[in-house]
């Protein structure tokens, strides 16, 4: 196993499967497989999930609502995918706790590197919602952010596609895809790897990006091994 301790970012849209809202149950336990089977190899996984299934801040924002109160609105739909997640994974006995950026006590504890760190140490799937705790940050960002605080070997970024492309593949067949990328290389060209924030702090911080498909399975064991699947990005 090449990767021992990773954050693993899945987007909420991924979490509807077919559906056109909410949480497919289907795909909810595809996710709980991969993950079971990664534990299994002894890697420690920490896991942030968007809220796009359920609502975006900057959705309300452009119909005229309030962007903080928007925000908060998002991460507290990634508390709710947060939540069925962990509950899917304790039911195949997987050990998972669930720690939020935003003060939600009766469902989670408050989110801290050291406390993450140390329940990854007992055996546990660390899930990480909230986002950051503030308004104007994305998922990515809160994913970044808790990879950095967890001092993870890498960030892994599940989505639908397997790398990241010249262009959107599923819009333009002639795009091709990168298997290695610089940080610099990847915002030179504009590639939409992460936002500009998320983006900036993995480059501070040396944090390496891969972005793979989470849909095919095996995936995410393959990645945890070293094996070239997806696109990396790194200095």
């Amino acid at each position: 196993m090449k990767y021992k301790r990773v954050l693993l970012k899945l987007s909420g849209e991924a979490l509807m499967g077919e559906q056109q809202y909410g949480i497919d149950a289907n795909r909810l336990n595809d996710y709980a497989n991969e993950i079971e089977l990664a534990i299994q190899t002894g890697a420690q996984i920490a896991i942030v999930i968007g809220g796009g299934n359920i609502y975006r801040g900057l959705q309300g924002a452009g119909k005229g609502m309030d962007r903080v109160q928007g925000d908060y609105m998002g991460m507290l739909a990634t508390v709710i995918n947060s939540i069925a997640l962990q509950s899917t994974l304790q039911a195949r006995g997987i050990k998972a706790a669930l720690l939020s950026g935003v003060y939600i006590d009766r469902v989670a504890e408050s989110m801290s590197g050291p406390k993450a760190k140390a329940l990854m140490e007992e055996g546990n799937v660390v899930i990480i919602g909230g986002g950051t705790g503030n308004p104007f940050f994305t998922t990515d960002t809160a994913a970044t952010l808790r990879a950095v605080e967890i001092e993870a070997d890498i960030l892994l970024k599940g989505t639908r596609v397997d790398g990241i492309y010249t262009a959107d593949p599923e819009k333009d067949p002639s795009a091709t895809k990168y298997d290695t990328l610089t940080y610099t290389e990847a915002f030179a060209k504009q590639l939409k790897v992460m936002d500009l924030t998320a983006f900036a702090l993995c480059q501070e911080n040396n944090m390496p990006i891969v972005v793979f498909d989470m849909n095919t399975p095996g995936n995410l064991q393959k990645v945890l091994a070293g094996e070239k699947i997806g696109t990396i990005v790194t200095i």
